[in-house]
């Protein structure tokens, strides 16, 4: 009934990833300068390997240039091209310009996908997402206050934002703001593309952060009286929550995707140093302190795995397995973290320097707990899915005390 077994095209894709990331990505990681990535004269000739070999835009359907294979192809592919900072972007995939592009692909209208999505999905641009604001909680997001008012033929637009990654460099920002504040609180906002050369739009700082490994920053933006033609609206008026979803539910999976492969890289460095080092006359791998290291980040890593392609494989049947991606968010980055920890404290006083990735690895790790979620609200999504389901008897809890009861 289960077949594990990468089919013939995947297995074809793992190799081929595999291959170039020994070949040309590890080398280079040298290169990468924080918060700012590869420089471009080394970047661009990689991008276009990648491309020639057809493992550009996993993301993104063919008919915009990206590969157009489902979610659990993707998720083989991110779990390689995850185990190096610079390689999402090398392969075309990186946050956010892949959830903007998925936003473009199925609300942009033709003129903005000319204009954004082709250049975006082709690597001629950058892009930026600007939903969370320093005045609000982030995980309430029905409290933002940023405010749009259509004057005439424009749509008018008054914001203050933060965590805004990628906006240094950035050709534009999708943009959520309040357009109808009568309505429900789901249908109060909607979303606008901004160009950043608006004289309405303003970088005021980039924000210090740890961790940097992305290229852009983490910047406090501004939109002050930004005026753009009201074609800029992106989808219908009031959908803003929807898109954001409709962005936010594969972003957050992929981002489960790529900690597998950082997790697997840090767990590979800790099984080579252990077998290697030497001390009290014998390697580290034969003590059990060490063992126990080695064999809880083998299970967690493959049960973080599975999960994160079970949900893959629900979405590839149209489900939004809402409840799975909350699941790998929260366990997922706990399991990243833990490995990169354990890999660290094997390495000793090595693993906090530069000489290996772990401690950029650990460093980026501990804000997988926060972006695009923070545990304890994928906990609270679980916990309601699962008691939501129990309550009408379709959950398998219910069946579990169901049949329990039938045996007495």
């Amino acid at each position: 009934m289960f077949n594990f077994s990468p089919s013939p095209e995947q297995q074809d894709m793992i190799e081929k990833a595999t291959a170039f990331m020994e070949e040309y990505v590890y080398p280079n990681e040298k290169h990468m300068v924080p918060h700012r990535g590869l420089p471009e004269d080394i970047l661009r000739p990689l991008q276009a390997r990648v491309k020639e070999m057809g493992l550009w835009a996993g993301h993104m359907p063919k008919e915009v240039g990206g590969m157009g294979m489902g979610f659990v192809s993707l998720g083989l592919l991110s779990e390689i091209i995850g185990r190096s900072p610079i390689a999402p972007y090398i392969f075309g995939s990186m946050a956010p310009d892949a959830g903007n592009g998925e936003i473009l692909w199925k609300a942009g209208s033709p003129e903005q996908k000319e204009k954004y999505l082709i250049p975006l999905v082709n690597g001629e641009i950058r892009s930026c997402f600007a939903m969370t604001e320093p005045e609000v909680s982030g995980s309430d997001p029905t409290m933002l206050q940023a405010y749009a008012e259509l004057d005439g033929d424009e749509w008018v637009i008054n914001a203050h934002k933060w965590f805004t990654t990628g906006a240094l460099g950035a050709s534009f920002s999708i943009v959520m703001a309040m357009t109808d504040p009568d309505a429900p609180p789901h249908k109060r906002f909607s979303m606008f593309l901004v160009d950043a050369d608006n004289p309405g739009f303003e970088i005021v700082r980039e924000v210090p952060v740890i961790g940097d490994h992305y290229t852009g920053g983490h910047c406090e933006v501004r939109y002050t009286n930004c005026r753009v033609p009201k074609e800029n609206l992106l989808g219908p008026r009031g959908e803003g929550f929807s898109l954001a979803q409709l962005r936010l539910g594969p972003g957050r999976i992929t981002h489960a995707m790529r900690w597998i492969g950082v997790a697997k890289r840090s767990f590979d460095l800790m099984v080579q140093y252990a077998s290697q080092r030497i001390t009290r006359g014998k390697p580290l791998s034969e003590f059990q302190s060490i063992q126990n290291f080695i064999a809880d980040s083998a299970a967690e890593i493959e049960a973080a795995r599975l999960m994160t392609l079970y949900a893959a494989w629900k979405m590839d049947q149209g489900d939004e397995a809402r409840k799975e991606i909350s699941m790998i968010k929260f366990y997922g980055a706990k399991v990243l973290h833990d490995v990169i920890d354990r890999a660290i404290q094997v390495h000793g006083a090595l693993g906090i320097t530069g000489d290996t990735p772990l401690e950029g690895f650990y460093r980026e790790a501990r804000t997988a707990r926060i972006y695009d979620g923070p545990d304890e609200v994928h906990r609270m999504v679980v916990a309601k899915q699962v008691l939501k389901a129990f309550r009408r008897g379709t959950g398998d809890e219910q069946k579990q005390r169901e049949a329990a009861n039938n045996l007495h």
